[in-house]
Parts: C-alpha cells; structure tokens; sequence
C-alpha cells in the first residue's frame, strides 16, 4: 500500500464516520421513535453499497485501489456494527423481544441481502 492509498483510505473512513453522524442526527430528527432508525438505514444502505463497489471491482470497473478507498474507508466508517449490536443488547433489556430481534437479526439478514442485491447490480455493469 502507498502512502497515498493510506492518506485516501483514512480520510474516506473519516468522512463515512462523519456522513454516518449526520445521517443519523436527521433521522432522529425526523422519525421519533426508540428503535434505532437511523443505524438500521445506514447499516442497510452501506451493505448495499458495498455490494455495488465489489462487484463493480471484480468486473474490472473500479480499480482494487479505488475498492479499498470507498469499500474499506468510507463505508467502513460509515457502517456501524457495533452500534448496531449495542442498540440490539438495549432493546432486550427494555424487555422489547420483537424489537430487539429485528433489530438483531433482521438487519443482519437484510444487509447480506442488500450486499448479494448490490454485488450483483454492480457485477451486471
């Protein structure tokens, strides 16, 4: 890896950190509800978009550099599955069972979906 691969890699992972912050504070702002709204459309929409970037990637029409600057910094600073995770352990505590297993499993479900939707997208271009 380049320095500047390292450079482009780091800033892409802050800028999808930050992308991810403001996304969520305007769903919150947006959708009053205590289920994790916005973790879940950021985790959902960043599965899929991983999906389209590798299959975009294995087609040839994203270099393997360009793959790791979105794939690995901005959309691994974007998606949060340890946020995802925490907000799932929070949900059962408050004794809310449906909640707490939609949010587990369902989003993990619903991500490989997403990125399988998207890697095939990406890979049919």
């Amino acid at each position: 890896m380049t320095p500047l691969l390292f450079v482009l890699l780091s800033l892409a992972g802050g800028v999808g950190a930050a992308a991810r912050f403001v996304l969520d504070g305007a769903v919150k702002s947006l959708v009053r509800t205590s289920y994790p709204v916005g973790t879940t459309l950021i985790n959902l929409s960043g599965s899929l978009l991983l999906g389209v970037v590798t299959g975009l990637a294995l087609s040839h029409l994203v270099s393997d550099d360009w793959r790791l600057v979105l794939g690995t910094g901005f959309l691994g600073g974007y998606t949060t599955f340890s946020t995802a995770s925490l907000e799932t352990v929070r949900l059962a505590q408050q004794r809310r069972w449906g909640a707490a297993l939609a949010n587990g499993v369902g989003m993990l479900a619903a991500s490989v979906a997403l990125a399988l939707a998207g890697y095939l997208l990406g890979s049919s271009l």
